[in-house]
């Protein structure tokens, strides 16, 4: 059994893009990013670990007039070999606007590292947030984890490693803190790599199976071949009754990562008696307006109120 450690919760922001043409389509961007910095103080490109040099960065937003307030921490997709932290993520805005302080981490891409620097870096980026809670004023004990696509297979492995020694890596300085997730949201994030193509949506863009496919690249060699190194991979493999509640949201007509490996997870965690919601967007794909929704945003700030505020005033 894992030990019962503290964790920390992701959050996503997606944005709609708007069709109204250049002039108004940027007013409303620069209203809502003046709005932004009046509410929000940021801290960007703070560097969390450095492997051979390089530099392993973060940025973290926080809201102003909120004190110690839970954290959320987004991590990007991109097929494990593209993407950056951004301006923090899908969900920044509407989790600094609910109260939360956000975080969105950069790890080392698949062509730089094969798997699993990628999750060592990404729990070595929820060590250092939890080391450093009391210098930038947020709640070390109410942290939570969300991404998409490759990011919501790194939070789901978060979700489900806690305490795994192998996943755990010795990247950063501050091997003493947890690096487990209190909540996970995971939208549309892989996770059995040797199901996709057999699931796959007939417009599927490429073959999962090939020795090119952004799988194979992740763990350095084909899947078919590699059968070992993907059950490592797989969140699945890891999932005991201690893990923590997870939010699942995936899109019917995904062509790129299929409906069923979200599918794959839900039954898993279901197995173990794990807190588990499966939202399915009838029509989406991978990513788009749909995931941005109103109802949707709500849901994933009422998921994680859920598990982090409700839980600060039960303590009290």
């Amino acid at each position: 059994m894992k030990p019962l450690i503290c964790m920390t919760l992701i959050i996503v922001f997606t944005g709609a893009a708007l069709n109204d043409g250049p002039a108004l389509a940027q007013q409303p961007r620069r209203e809502r990013a003046r709005r932004l910095r009046d509410s929000v103080v940021e801290h960007r490109d703070l560097e969390y670990a450095s492997i051979n040099g390089k530099p392993l960065l973060l940025d973290l937003y926080l809201p102003k007039g909120v004190k110690n307030p839970p954290l959320l921490v987004w991590i990007h997709g991109g097929g494990w070999r593209n993407g950056d932290k951004g301006r923090g993520g899908k969900l920044m805005p509407i989790g600094t606007a609910a109260g939360y302080a956000c975080a969105s981490i950069n790890y080392r891409l698949s062509g730089e590292a094969i798997f699993p620097a990628q999750i060592h870096d990404c729990k070595a980026a929820i060590r250092w947030l939890r080391a450093h809670a009391a210098t930038y004023g947020y709640d070390a004990q109410r942290i939570g984890a969300g991404g998409s696509s490759a990011g919501g297979h790194l939070v789901a492995l978060l979700g489900t490693s806690g305490g795994d020694k192998g996943l755990e890596g010795k990247v950063g300085t501050h091997l003493d803190q947890s690096s487990s997730v209190q909540a996970v949201c995971d939208m549309y994030g892989p996770t059995d790599f040797l199901q996709m193509d057999a699931h796959a949506l007939p417009d599927a863009r490429f073959k999962h199976n090939d020795a090119r496919s952004p799988e194979s690249l992740l763990i350095g060699g084909p899947i078919l071949e590699n059968k070992d190194k993907v059950a490592k991979v797989n969140p699945i493999t890891y999932i005991d009754q201690q893990d923590p509640p997870f939010l699942i949201i995936h899109g019917s007509k995904d062509p790129l990562v299929p409906l069923h490996q979200s599918q794959l997870l839900n039954e898993a965690l279901k197995r173990n008696k794990v807190p588990v919601t499966l939202r399915v967007l009838e029509g989406a794909k991978h990513g788009g307006r749909e995931f941005n929704a109103p109802d949707v945003n709500g849901q994933i700030v009422t998921f994680f109120d859920k598990h982090l505020k409700q839980q600060e005033k039960q303590s009290q």
